[in-house]
């Protein structure tokens, strides 16, 4: 077994390069992780490869498994699907997500890896750090059955979050982004698709998760009297303003954040991180959510690959990073 690996590090702002590295000694609960896949959460990572993580959340935004302080240098990811090639007979051989960064070998504790299901690919289990967030987001939000539900921004995380609704029984969803090549995967996942200016109002719950301070502004103006608007994006440290005046006491409206690093309140006394990743992956099997999946590049390609995707991601939403069968 090789003791040396590849890994991805931000070096600085804006610049990201592949660092060769040695395994650590193993422990007892220890396993040695091949990695198979890794997904680019491209919202965050993008504001960690340009150094915008705001001081004040600088031990908040520490991924379970980063190394280095923000912002640079820095060893970052949450999405890494992998093969057990060391460890305990029930975990051996078997492939699992793990909240590791872009790395071809690693060690955690037995503790940190999450089997797949059967029936789910390791290519498409890269979404499920993504699809936390969007489960997260539905919890927040406390949607009914039967609600008219608008999701504003069509990234990955706005596409998951409106496929998960969809799927409640009697909601119909509306996705609504600038990109109006977002429509073809909007109905492949059984939504309604609008561009800003067509959406339809007086919706009885809004996600927001454009990132753009323009998307959370539309989202006041399509919020029905006393609905919520659950804000997904993260800004880093840009200030957005926003129109409080106009009609938004008027209507009574309720911005609401969310964030999948806490389990809501109505959810925390059943539920932890562990289960919610369970369900997640559980939830994966769908083979409609391959069409999130719009680009793939090998794993030696990861510091150009970063760099566009952080500056322009064209119609990219999850971008799936594919490592060598042999290291």
């Amino acid at each position: 077994m090789a003791d040396h690996v590849r890994a991805f590090w931000v070096t600085k702002p804006g610049h990201g390069e592949i660092r060769t590295e040695e395994l650590p000694p193993l422990g007892k609960e220890d396993l040695v992780i091949r990695a198979l896949f890794s997904g680019i959460s491209r919202g965050t990572e993008s504001l960690v490869f340009h150094g915008q993580v705001p001081h004040s959340e600088r031990t908040r935004m520490r991924a379970p498994f980063q190394v280095g302080e923000f912002p640079a240098p820095v060893k970052y990811g949450y999405a890494s699907v992998g093969y057990v090639e060391h460890g305990p007979d029930n975990l051996k051989d078997r492939s699992v997500f793990v909240l590791y960064p872009h790395q071809t070998r690693y060690v955690v504790p037995a503790n940190a890896v999450h089997p797949l299901p059967q029936d789910l690919t390791p290519e498409r289990a890269v979404l499920a750090a993504n699809l936390e967030t969007a489960i997260n987001g539905l919890w927040d939000s406390k949607l009914n059955v039967g609600d008219h539900v608008t999701v504003i921004g069509a990234g990955t995380v706005g596409c998951l979050t409106a496929w998960l609704v969809v799927n409640i029984l009697g909601c119909t969803v509306e996705l609504v982004d600038i990109n109006t090549n977002r429509s073809k995967v909007a109905h492949t996942l059984g939504v309604q698709f609008a561009e800003p200016n067509t959406a339809t109002p007086n919706a009885d719950t809004v996600f927001h998760a454009s990132g753009s301070p323009g998307g959370l502004e539309l989202a006041l103006k399509l919020a029905g009297i006393e609905s919520t608007i659950v804000e997904l994006s993260w800004f880093g440290e840009q200030t957005v303003p926003l129109p409080l005046g106009k009609d938004f006491h008027a209507k009574r409206l309720t911005i609401t954040s969310s964030q999948v690093g806490r389990i809501p309140p109505t959810q925390r006394p059943r539920w932890n991180t562990h289960r919610r990743l369970q369900l997640a992956l559980r939830l994966l099997v769908d083979p409609v959510l391959d069409t999130l999946i719009t680009a793939e590049s090998d794993f030696e390609m990861l510091p150009q690959v970063m760099a566009k995707l952080a500056s322009s991601p064209g119609d990219t939403l999850c971008h799936r990073i594919k490592y060598p069968s042999s290291i």
